[in-house]
């Protein structure tokens, strides 16, 4: 019998501590300074604690905390747990993040969205950040503790990274780990992200389209709602420039299969509140544009035909538009025959019998700063991919599934 299989059935048997573990972390609101949080300090600490008593070792543990004023601690935590392999040529990275968003509109749970809920007969939990991103955070964690418990040593090093900050941007999280703690990593490593994936844990993501979130301030005159004549009405221009930019769908109009939808997607989003009351033309609005632009396209490109498109409203309503970006990200693919790719589908194949298939996606995880940087990286999971949602789940059975998934690839020589 292989040390996989001898661990394989056992990894059912963590269900209930699996349970216990996402009870845990949600019952800590890691929410970052820009939604009113107070960052993951204290839900690091809760889950440094629990794995100690799980029974992981304090010199298995580093931190790197990046410094933040603007939440009690000063700094956002970035953990790491080693597991030493039987050799250390290469490190297999599992990257979880901590960090979740708000709850959004409370009466649209079916409780509170920090109180876990387990059904026993949908195998559902309920509550924010059980999925996004604490399913993949448990799953590392108990891959590592079925070779733990049943004293087998991974082939090759492993290192859990509890990420700070991916929600917003990940200046306190990934990105400061690669520009200020780049020893960490090592070209050869192979970089797995739990933070994506489908309902089967067939697909593995190793392309992103790049990410532009423009910000636009329409500028003209306030006036009166029954003499429009007298001002120069924002709202209307910031409409009419909302329609030109989404018409860029049509001119950067190629498609790629990799992606789904295959197509590149510029969509108004957030709009900022102008006027007070009814009876007044605004002369001021901002609103925000998401895209997501196939990878063929660069940043660059793209601004320079919305800035044209920018100049033609400006002149046909009299106004002036501020253009700046909330967020910009554009990263090259990974390889589909990338050692942490094809590891990955091997693993997939002994764990369940499925043939993975590679993808790209619209989201953004870390793995684009990570491919920006050389590494090469996959985003794979076993999720219906309800983030953000109310009432988001994840299923027992897929944290199970993907603890079985990694312990195959912790077991590759």
């Amino acid at each position: 019998m292989s040390e996989f299989d001898l661990i394989k059935d056992k990894i059912d048997g963590y269900r209930d501590e699996m349970i216990e573990l996402e009870t845990l972390l949600s019952s800590i609101p890691a929410i970052a300074p820009e939604s009113g949080g107070d960052g993951e300090t204290k839900k690091c600490a809760a889950l440094k604690e629990w794995l100690l008593k799980a029974g992981f070792k304090e010199s298995q543990f580093s931190m790197y905390e990046a410094k933040d004023s603007r939440v009690s601690s000063g700094v956002r935590p970035n953990m790491i747990l080693t597991i030493p392999g039987k050799n250390d040529d290469f490190s297999i990275w599992v990257m979880a993040h901590m960090d979740v968003v708000p709850p959004g509109d409370l009466k649209l749970w079916s409780g509170d969205p920090f109180t876990v809920r387990y059904d026993r007969k949908t195998d559902r939990l309920i509550g924010r950040g059980v999925e996004d991103n604490q399913q993949g955070l448990t799953a590392g964690v108990f891959a590592a503790l079925a070779l733990l418990r049943n004293n087998i040593t991974p082939s090759h090093t492993v290192k859990l990274l509890f990420m700070a900050d991916e929600e917003f941007g990940s200046e306190y999280g990934i990105k400061y780990l690669v520009r200020e703690q780049c020893e960490l990593f090592k070209k050869e490593d192979l970089i797995l992200i739990p933070d994506g994936g489908d309902s089967k844990g067939e697909t593995i993501e190793i392309a992103e389209k790049n990410i532009l979130w423009m910000r636009l301030h329409t500028i003209g005159k306030q006036c009166h709602g029954s003499t429009p004549d007298m001002g120069k009405n924002a709202h209307l221009a910031a409409c009419a420039l909302a329609l030109e930019l989404h018409d860029l769908e049509n001119h950067f109009g190629d498609r790629d299969s990799l992606f789904e939808p295959d197509y590149s997607t510029f969509q108004p989003t957030k709009h900022e509140s102008n006027v007070q009351t009814v009876n007044i033309i605004p002369g001021d609005d901002v609103f925000y544009m998401d895209c997501r632009i196939l990878p063929r396209y660069t940043l660059n490109i793209i601004r320079q035909e919305a800035k044209k498109r920018i100049a033609k409203i400006e002149s046909a309503y009299g106004v002036k538009i501020e253009y700046s970006e909330a967020q910009a990200s554009e990263s090259p693919a990974t390889d589909k025959n990338a050692p942490v790719v094809k590891r990955l589908a091997d693993a997939i194949k002994q764990a369940h019998g499925i043939t993975a298939r590679t993808i790209g996606i619209g989201g953004g995880t870390v793995g684009a700063e990570l491919r920006c940087k050389g590494y090469s990286c996959a985003i794979w999971s076993t999720m219906d991919e309800v983030c953000h949602q109310p009432d988001e789940y994840c299923y027992v059975r897929n944290i199970v599934r993907d603890v079985q998934t990694l312990a195959a690839l912790f077991l590759q020589e």
